[in-house]
């Protein structure tokens, strides 16, 4: 495969949308920007409108193409139907040789489909990530099912990954094991220092995160009375960065608001987040994001979902699945706040999701793919590993 111009920079489009595809496509497009071999196009739609420009900005992340598809509490196939619109109108007036698209949002599916349907190849960051359940996470477990029927290159994060698109019957050719770029963008951030922790007391710090479809209503209504329990120990200062979405408002705030220990702020941009997460002690989330970055800062994870999609934390002892039920979490936080044994098991399980040089790996193996040559920096560096090693099971050759 090479590039439509012989000799010319291979233009590389890049959609994002959301928070998370940020962070992970950060550094790739860096890195792309920094090589002369290629030209990359920064698309976004704007799924997460509020939290993207500042911190693409931040990121040192220009963006060439902005969308805006968001409406007030949309459904889904409206939002998807807008991005296939607004994507299939940026990829046709671009014309770029490759489209890359980052794990399981509607903006990735609807991206990866806009390429597909021009006949240009797609590469996917994150690939390979899978519950089992079709419906949960929803939508994101069929999004990054039906993207691994499109994609050309799928960049898998972890060897259990590429094992389970490989079991797919995706060709060994096209699956490579590269660790998770997550873990490049947050090392570069935290060296970059610039970020401000939230946490202001000398309490246990406990940081959490709520959003998902799936917990919405009911469910994170009775998770916030929990989380209410935890911190009236007295001994527990809580953060929460509540996100945009009216239905985590609606089930959150009337369990949160007003106590003296839970401290309910707006969106963090991602560096204070970073250093935010850099100075708690116990992480409570259910995002996918978080599973990964907290065992590269020793913080040990409690998973508030009835799955992951990122199993390797937990086999590795650096997170825990503990569910959704109130007596459930309340029972897991309440040991490793009470248990110093319980905790530095967790805290030092090491991370089982890369190594930093995910990037490198990426941006070399597409470099030879299109013809170019990367160069001794850019050279491809294997991963060595199995599904289940855990903590260890990474390590440059």
């Amino acid at each position: 495969m090479s590039p439509n111009i012989i000799g010319a920079p291979v233009r590389a489009m890049l959609v994002l949308g959301t928070r998370p595809e940020a962070i992970k496509l950060a550094p790739v497009a860096r890195a792309m920007a920094r090589s002369p071999l290629f030209d990359p196009i920064v698309v976004t739609t704007g799924q997460h409108r509020e939290m993207l420009q500042q911190m693409l900005d931040l990121l040192h992340v220009p963006v060439h193409t902005q969308l805006d598809v968001m409406r007030d509490r949309q459904q889904l196939s409206t939002l998807t139907a807008r991005l296939i619109d607004g994507l299939g109108e940026t990829v046709r007036a671009e014309r770029p040789d490759l489209v890359i698209v980052q794990g399981d949002t509607t903006t990735a599916l609807t991206g990866a489909l806009a390429a597909f349907y021009e006949h240009i190849p797609i590469a996917h960051v994150e690939a390979g990530l899978r519950t089992g359940v079709l419906d949960n996470p929803f939508p994101e477990e069929a999004n990054r099912r039906l993207i691994g029927r499109m994609a050309r290159w799928h960049f898998a994060p972890t060897p259990r990954a590429a094992a389970h698109l490989t079991a797919e019957g995706v060709p060994d050719a096209e699956v490579f094991t590269t660790g998770n770029t997550v873990i490049d963008n947050l090392l570069w951030v935290l060296a970059e220092g610039t970020g401000r922790s939230l946490f202001e007391s000398e309490l246990r710090r406990v940081l959490v995160t709520l959003h998902r479809r799936e917990n919405q209503g009911a469910t994170m209504r009775a998770m916030g009375g929990a989380l209410r329990r935890l911190a009236d120990r007295g001994d527990v200062e809580m953060v929460l960065p509540l996100h945009k979405s009216p239905a985590v408002r609606d089930a959150l705030l009337p369990e949160l608001t007003g106590h003296p220990n839970i401290r309910v702020v707006e969106p963090l941009g991602y560096v204070d987040f970073s250093a935010t997460l850099a100075s708690c002690d116990l992480v409570l989330t259910d995002s996918g994001g978080i599973q990964e970055e907290a065992p590269t800062l020793g913080k040990p994870a409690l998973v508030l979902r009835t799955t992951t999609e990122r199993p390797e934390a937990v086999e590795a002892g650096a997170a825990r699945l503990v569910g959704t039920e109130p007596e459930s979490i309340l029972e897991a936080a309440i040991t490793l706040l009470d248990d110093p044994v319980a905790y530095e098991r967790m805290a030092t399980a090491g991370n089982p999701f890369g190594d930093g040089r995910a990037t490198d790996r990426i941006v070399a193996q597409l470099a030879e793919d299109f013809g170019a040559d990367a160069g001794p920096e850019g050279a491809v560096v294997p991963l060595v590993g199995t599904p289940g090693e855990g903590p260890g099971s990474y390590s440059t050759a």
